[in-house]
């Protein structure tokens, strides 16, 4: 079933299913700390290896992770994958992917 994440505010996200004809249901929620990540993306990390970690957080009851979460440098970029058990449902789980891009010319963080 396609689901599409439909807030994003802060470290917070409301997860719904898509339907075409009818209105989306909730699914769920989730809550994640996307400070490490903006503090990885401030990082000089020209020159690492590709696929360096450069942090790893673990699941605590302070967030949704599901498993540990790596901040990566891939590619020129800063990434992570996270699995987040959904809250406020009986169960579920949502796989997310951030990435910090340079744009050409943007003041950046």
């Amino acid at each position: 079933m396609p689901w599409k994440v439909k807030s994003c505010l802060q470290s917070s996200n409301t997860v719904y299913d898509h339907d075409t004809f009818s209105k989306d249901d909730k699914m769920g929620d989730a809550e994640f700390d996307i400070f490490p990540f903006i503090e990885a993306s401030k990082m000089n990390l020209t020159g690492l290896p590709n696929g360096t970690v450069v942090t790893r957080i673990q699941p605590s009851k302070h967030n949704c992770l599901a498993d540990e979460s790596c901040i990566t440098y891939s590619n020129g970029k800063v990434v992570q994958d996270m699995i987040l058990r959904l809250q406020n449902v009986e169960c579920g789980e949502v796989e997310i992917q951030l990435q910090w891009i340079d744009l050409p010319g943007s003041k950046g963080l």
